[in-house]
């Protein structure tokens, strides 16, 4: 587990920015259990995260006209309950860090893995979230 001064200013870049934090397994189940979208962060302490990960999601949030109605995150390596449980929604989905997730009346609709942040600036992560809330949240 990471520790928690590392971790804690990471995981309030996305908090600050609107984010609820799944901290717990129950926490994933309750939350993906409601009907609607709801966008999950798997936050992460590595270099792809905090240079296009992070601040892409932030800027899609920012400038998008269709929002999931809910937008969580949860960190890897640190909430672990939460982690382990998101990632048995995000199955056959192998476990990424970081990743993003869209989940529609509790379905995975769209996902986003590390292999497709890696390598990509910010606002190409940003236009491609855009477009998938165009298409799935109301």
């Amino acid at each position: 587990m990471y520790p928690a001064e590392i971790v804690l200013p990471m995981k309030a870049e996305l908090v600050d920015g609107g984010f609820d934090e799944l901290l717990t397994s129950e926490d994933v189940n309750t939350t993906l259990a409601k009907s609607g979208t709801t966008l999950v962060v798997i936050n992460s302490v590595c270099g792809c995260a905090a240079g296009t990960c992070r601040p892409g999601v932030l800027m899609a949030v920012q400038n998008a006209t269709n929002l999931p109605d809910r937008l969580t995150t949860s960190f890897a390596g640190f909430d672990v309950d939460a982690i382990n449980q998101v990632r048995k929604h995000l199955m056959p989905y192998p476990p990424s860090s970081p990743a993003i997730a869209l989940f529609k009346d509790g379905e995975l609709v769209s996902i986003v893995e590390r292999h497709q942040i890696e390598g990509r600036p910010a606002q190409v992560i940003a236009q491609h979230l855009i477009s998938v809330f165009n298409e799935h949240c109301n």
